[in-house]
């Protein structure tokens, strides 16, 4: 029976949270360890531990009981789940794909090697080998760990930036004409089935380069709108994934399609499938973890989805009263992760507004939009 497995995730987050939810339907026992006792899973499962999913130790004694285990986030520490790979524990996604996801540079090469398009770039290690590559600029520079929600990318234009550059190990890329940009959850079981989700319009914030709002269906030709489904199934097949993955791209203003960055785990852009569509990324995740049936990808109905970010010191008095006009909305969905504080620009919780049509959807959200920015955002 279901309940006689013994789940794990690592990492404590709202992707997390969000997973528990529907292993909770599925009757699953479902431990959780994070470094943060406060993290947003604590508060939903029995099974939380305190430790580090980047601790050898930590890992081996979480997952030394478990059946299965789940990742919420790359930050983990893929030589324990070797070991636990080898002691018989399922690890999904599988730790050679996540040392892949784990260093920008070594997913371009993995990219490169599969034939699939990226964008132009190098490794540098530092300031001082940026300073032999300015013939490039303008360009960007993303940090070859550690990055997320943003941090660890930024726009090279000339000499002067490489003062304030990241002085570490870096991937110089070039800067694309991007018209739009696009992100496909696809889903494979352990047999190669494979199912994608509809493409996304992603939308960013370019002062902090985290995602701003995402519209679904996305407003892209139908022609592109494949080939970015296609370029995720080839991943997801070269990988052998067994799960989901999010797969971020690039449409330049001629058409052309080039993946950004991959992530094997629920992901800001599929947030809206919880109520778009049949079956949303969370559950998707969950059953093919488990190895039950995969679930209908459908879209259902337009939508968009707009994050809640944490608001500048002056501005906090005025996020509630913000939240209860946005609940006096009808088809408006809040998922508020309940996070103890957080640094202004963190992610806080998320908005997802339906309708029967992208317009109608898009009427609503500028309205919300508007009044996120307007009453305790930057203006």
């Amino acid at each position: 029976m279901l309940e006689q497995l013994k789940t794990g995730i690592l990492g404590g987050g709202q992707l997390g949270a969000m997973l528990l939810k529907y292993a909770i339907d599925f009757g699953l026992n479902v431990s959780v360890m994070d470094k943060d006792p406060n993290a947003p899973c604590s508060r939903h499962t029995s099974s939380f531990i305190t430790g580090d999913p980047m601790n050898y130790d930590d890992v081996m004694k979480f997952g030394s009981n478990l059946d299965i285990i789940t990742i919420e986030k790359e930050a983990v520490n893929t030589r324990a789940l070797r070991q636990l790979q080898a002691n018989g524990v399922k690890v999904y996604p599988s730790p050679e794909t996540i040392e892949i996801i784990q260093n920008k540079y070594h997913q371009k090469q993995f990219l490169i090697k599969n034939n699939l398009p990226v964008a132009a770039g190098s490794l540098v290690n530092g300031r001082k080998d940026i300073e032999l590559h300015t013939n490039k600029f303008p360009a960007c520079l993303k940090k070859c760990s550690q990055g997320y929600d943003g941090k660890g990318v930024m726009i090279l234009k000339t000499t002067e930036d490489i003062a304030n550059a990241f002085d570490e190990p870096c991937v110089l890329e070039e800067l694309i004409d991007i018209k739009h940009e696009i992100s496909v959850i696809v889903s494979r079981n352990e047999s190669g089935a494979i199912e994608c989700y509809d493409p996304v319009l992603m939308v960013f914030n370019k002062e902090r380069m985290i995602l701003d709002f995402q519209i679904c269906p996305a407003n892209i030709d139908m022609d592109v709108a494949m080939q970015a489904c296609n370029l995720a199934i080839k991943i997801a097949e070269a990988l052998e994934l067994v799960g989901i993955m999010a797969v971020e791209m690039f449409a330049d203003s001629k058409g052309k399609l080039f993946v950004n960055e991959l992530a094997p785990r629920p992901h800001n852009s599929g947030h809206h499938t919880i109520e778009a569509n049949t079956t949303s990324q969370f559950e998707q995740q969950m059953r093919l973890i488990m190895g039950l049936p995969m679930g209908s990808t459908k879209l259902n109905k337009a939508c968009v989805m707009i994050n809640i970010l944490e608001p500048a010191a002056y501005r906090k008095s005025t996020i509630a009263a913000a939240l209860k006009t946005i609940l006096c909305t009808d088809d408006v969905h809040l998922h508020w992760y309940g996070k103890q504080g957080g640094t202004e620009g963190r992610k806080m919780g998320h908005v997802t507004i339906v309708g029967s049509n992208i317009e109608q959807a898009l009427s609503k959200a500028v309205m919300i939009r508007h009044l996120l920015k307007g009453e305790y955002a930057e203006n």
